[in-house]
């Protein structure tokens, strides 16, 4: 597939294109190009690609075009996915899509008003974005038939079998027609997926894009030695200095006192995991999305599926346990395409894991110290420039 073709060109409304135009997006990613035709043409697709690839309009182009008008409490369409936030950031993404082509969208997830979202079902909903265990809850109180259920979609199948949704999905499964389309996503296509794909899926036409080590290449890597007192003080000079700055701690006690000191010091913060109100939870990832604030302090498993745009700085303000962590959390400023810069704070005591997982990444070797009054800190793509241009003259 050329890598030239616009959206019309793969088949996609021009009413669809002309909203995505609108959003600022004018070509298609490489997961779909591959998937869209298939997609398009009712084949069931199984998509091997990384969060942060373009899956959600790889699916949800498609989707919204094949997707018919539906009956009360009869959804034609079905998207699973495995945590709340996944669920409102997909259906965010293809809100304004499904109203350019007429189709109806919502929402079904746990920790929000059960009885409004089973009225929104019984009012009419073309496509369902869902959580497993709230969509069981939904169609045992009779607000949902998945009878009618002619395209379903899981995303992240992957975060769904770690996580151990498979049961679930399965039981969804059970109630939905034999014949239907079906797209699963997913990073890896392990034991637990492959089978959902054996069992599920009607011939599958099979896609891959092979990303794993671009994230890491088209990131900058800065591993920084810090002293207790002063750490907050170093991830708000960090924060200063971007604009958006993903945080990473290790437990969700960490997320709550670390995005406390932010805002004594200034820096406007808010925190995701999952002792957390949903709504709170909600209001703290629209106020990064939209830039209101600037600090977004999260636990790894809260922020599982985010695919948010625009982070410019992550920072592992406690380092990352293993090289398949870091990984995970520093993919998320090296979104399709775009660089990013991951910065990880050690303490004296945490130097020696820091290196072994800059041996085992390949990473250059060493860790700076650094007070947070340090002028570097507030400029990161300046200090790392220099230290290119350093390394570049010693050569």
């Amino acid at each position: 597939m050329s890598a030239g073709l616009s959206f019309e060109q793969l088949g996609i409304d021009p009413a669809l294109a002309a909203a995505l135009r609108a959003s600022g997006i004018d070509r298609p990613f490489p997961i779909q190009h591959l998937t869209i035709p298939d997609a398009l043409a009712g084949r069931d697709v199984c998509g091997k690609a990384k969060t942060g690839s373009g899956k959600t309009l790889a699916f949800g182009l498609p989707l919204l075009m094949r997707t018919p008008r539906s009956a009360p409490g009869r959804p034609a369409s079905l998207v699973l996915v495995p945590t709340r936030e996944l669920a409102v950031q997909v259906t965010t993404v293809l809100n304004p899509l499904a109203s350019s082509v007429g189709r109806r969208i919502g929402a079904v997830y746990g920790g929000a008003h059960l009885d409004r979202q089973m009225h929104r079902l019984q009012r009419g909903l073309d496509v369902v974005v869902a959580t497993p265990g709230r969509l069981i809850d939904v169609v045992d109180r009779g607000a949902a038939d998945l009878s009618a259920v002619e395209t379903l979609v899981v995303d992240e199948a992957d975060r769904m079998a770690d996580m151990g949704f498979m049961p679930q999905v399965e039981w969804l499964l059970r109630h939905m027609p034999d014949r239907r389309q079906t797209l699963l996503f997913s990073a890896t296509l392990d034991s637990a997926v492959d089978r959902l794909v054996r069992r599920h899926l009607a011939d599958p036409v099979f896609h891959e894009v092979r990303s794993s080590q671009v994230t890491v290449d088209q990131m900058e890597h800065l591993f920084l030695k810090v002293h207790q007192l002063d750490k907050a003080r170093v991830a708000a000079a960090i924060a200063e200095g971007a604009g958006k700055t993903l945080v990473f701690v290790r437990t969700k006690r960490g997320a709550d006192r670390l995005s406390s000191e932010l805002r004594q010091l200034g820096t406007r913060a808010g925190a995701i995991h999952g002792d957390l109100h949903q709504g709170m939870r909600e209001r703290a990832l629209a106020e990064f999305t939209s830039g209101k604030v600037g600090v977004l302090v999260a636990t790894d498993v809260a922020a599982r599926g985010l695919d948010i745009e625009g982070v410019d700085v992550v920072l592992h303000y406690d380092p990352a346990e293993d090289p398949k962590a870091y990984l995970h959390r520093s993919g998320r400023t090296a979104r399709a395409g775009e660089s990013g810069i991951a910065v990880t704070l050690a303490l004296w005591n945490e130097e020696l894991a820091v290196e072994q997982l800059q041996r085992r990444l390949g990473l250059p070797r060493g860790v700076v110290e650094v007070f947070s009054n340090d002028p570097r800190l507030r400029d990161l793509p300046g200090w790392l420039a220099n230290r290119a241009a350093a390394v570049g003259t010693a050569r």
